[in-house]
């Protein structure tokens, strides 16, 4: 087991821990002012432990007032050291939640910015695992492990400097001791980093599997695929247990060990100094205050090692989290902005240097080649134009490549030869903000949002009144049936919108792209999942919403696109055929032969 892990050693445990550390410097105050109150309640613990010499001594000599001192001056000082750990303990608190706010906000800030090639091979609930596994981890280290290394750290060169002040003889000894629990202690950390670093990427693997069958439960039974699934689920968890047990198997053991050795050592020191105070070279306090630190010794290794175990998953975790956080963002160089015109009724490219330029919906792909990956082309030779107002078409069969132009047109993926414009602009040279400002896509594949019916439809357009929302739910057709919800626009949608028809959950796609008010459309399958008789009443609407705007409409269903403009025929990722309806058809072509049946479209 060992040797199947020890290539999973985090590789930059270094800069994982000084980034982890920056992120407590940017609340160094509240954590300055804990690790102080630390400090203090560490050194009271000491100090009442030496206590014990003179209490003792004066219990003996029979010095009954100063015994009474002794006394009272030990409870002051662990009275103190009780409101210091209670201090330290709030501050602490505080401070540990601020560092994982920061943590979490600069993680989900940053990953709005990568592209979608990251989520496109990633599991969803490898995602989500950042913020709950990954930063749970941190969040036990922080609340756990900060305070505890300060005050075994304190305690144990304290205890050692007490111990050579009270005998220095017997010191010796116990040096010895510290030496071996710390050379355990190295090694088996040494071994359980491997299995920790192991045990997160499990961790993050089994919550993927977790979260996307959970999803597709439906399919699941449908398929009855629930023995295979229990399979998959198997062989996650029987790697993340491999990985939990080879964690705990060395660090389980560190307590364990760090234990017996202090009880050696104590037994030895004990037998050594009852010999020296019987020949008057100890006094009897001395020695009885002695003993407790010999036996403390091992405490505040024993919380070293405890907490090792927390801080190790919390750098596993952390490296995860910050590794997440050094993905590179979405390039965009793009200078041009979309600003308002000077009328106020519409909107303008400005250029560099202050130039002007009606923003219109003029789209043309020049020679454009596309792969997701190197050496996979997956459209090639793409050139097209779209003038402004018009309606261009894409059919064709399953992974011919029709999404995928409209995916570029977006710049989702960056294109790999050729040349895409807007407007005459290379679309290069727009910043991905304002271009997507400009558009409106309607996916095949919904995604509501928690809130109301409104909340979503004003998606797209946050500003929107209510007003808009019921104009643009009108044009899309989805208001009669709004009104009709129990609450009408202010109905609630969880789960995706799960208590609502695939068909209305498409209207409600098409609403939120009418109240944008865009001059580009893009209706990748929009009518996919509405019944003939509803596509029938909204066909009306659709019309008035591409009035005036450059639309591209991917179907399956080609009673969609017999008024386009232009139908693209795709095949293989190349244009195998275009051109009105009627010229496609009297070609006899493909477009034919799908157009009367004759061929299946997939």
């Amino acid at each position: 087991m060992a040797r199947q892990f020890s290539d999973k050693r985090p590789k930059h445990l270094r800069r994982t821990l000084g980034r982890l550390l920056s992120y407590m410097g940017r609340h160094r105050l509240p954590l300055l002012a804990a690790a102080v109150l630390v400090a203090v309640s560490a050194g009271a613990n000491l100090l009442g432990t030496y206590m014990i010499r003179p209490v003792v001594n004066h219990l003996v000599e029979g010095d009954r007032q100063a015994l009474v001192q002794g006394v009272t001056l030990t409870a002051c000082i662990y009275a103190l050291g009780a409101l210091s750990t209670l201090g330290y303990t709030r501050l602490m608190a505080r401070a540990a939640q601020q560092v994982l706010f920061d943590i979490r906000r600069d993680l989900f800030a940053h990953l709005q910015t990568l592209p979608l090639c990251f989520f496109d091979t990633r599991r969803h609930g490898d995602v989500m695992n950042y913020f709950t596994g990954d930063v749970d981890t941190i969040s036990d280290a922080l609340n756990n492990s900060f305070s505890v290394l300060i005050q075994s750290f304190i305690q144990v060169v304290g205890t050692l400097t007490l111990l050579f002040i009270l005998n220095w003889r017997l010191s010796l000894l116990v040096v010895l001791g510290y030496g071996a629990m710390f050379g355990y202690i190295r090694y088996s950390g040494g071994r359980s980093k491997a299995y920790y670093t192991a045990q997160q990427a499990s961790l993050g693997e089994l919550n993927g599997y977790i979260e996307e069958m959970v999803t597709g439960q439906k399919v699941v039974k449908v398929f009855n695929h629930e023995a295979q699934n229990l399979a998959g689920f198997e062989t996650r968890n029987q790697a993340l247990r491999q990985a939990g047990m080879g964690a705990q198997r060395y660090a389980a053991t560190m307590v364990p060990a760090v234990v017996s050795i202090s009880y050696g050592n104590y037994a030895l020191v004990a037998v050594l100094g009852g010999l020296m105070a019987l020949k008057g070279l100890a006094d009897v306090g001395g020695l009885a205050s002695y003993l407790v630190f010999v036996r403390q010794a091992s405490m505040p290794i024993n919380q070293f090692t405890t907490q090792s175990n927390f801080l190790l998953a919390a750098l596993a975790g952390a490296e995860r989290v910050f590794e997440a956080m050094d993905q590179p963002s979405e390039t965009d160089q793009g200078q041009v902005r979309l600003e308002r015109n000077a009328q106020g009724d519409g909107w303008d490219w400005v250029i560099p240097q202050g130039q002007r330029r009606p923003l219109q919906g003029d789209v043309r792909f020049e020679d454009v080649d596309f792969g997701y990956r190197a050496g996979q082309p997956i459209l090639q030779g793409i050139s097209l134009y779209a003038k402004p107002g018009q309606k261009i078409a894409f059919v064709g069969s399953t992974g011919a490549g029709k999404t995928t132009i409209t995916n570029l047109i977006n710049r989702f993926y960056e294109i790999g030869q050729g040349r895409i414009t807007y407007d005459g602009i290379d679309l290069k040279d727009i910043r991905k903000a304002d271009l997507r400002r400009s558009l409106g896509i309607v996916l095949q594949d919904t995604h509501l949002f928690s809130g109301t019916i409104a909340d979503n439809i004003r998606f797209g357009k946050l500003d929107a009144t209510q007003q808009e929302v019921e104009r643009a739910a009108a044009i899309a057709g989805a208001d009669s049936f709004i009104r009709r919800l129990p609450q009408g626009y202010d109905t609630l949608v969880t789960s995706d919108g799960a208590s609502l028809s695939q068909g209305q959950r498409q209207l409600l796609a098409i609403a939120r792209a009418a109240v944008a008010d865009p001059p580009v459309l893009i209706l990748d399958e929009a009518t996919s999942s509405i019944d003939t008789r509803t596509e029938a009443l909204i066909e009306k609407g659709m019309d008035q919403l591409m009035e005036g705007r450059t639309v591209f409409v991917i179907a399956h269903r080609l009673s969609t696109v017999r008024n386009a403009n232009a139908i693209m025929v795709l095949e293989h990722g190349k244009i195998i055929e275009r051109g009105s309806h009627e010229d496609l058809l009297a070609q006899k072509g493909m477009y034919y032969q799908l157009y009367h049946g004759m061929f299946e479209l997939t």
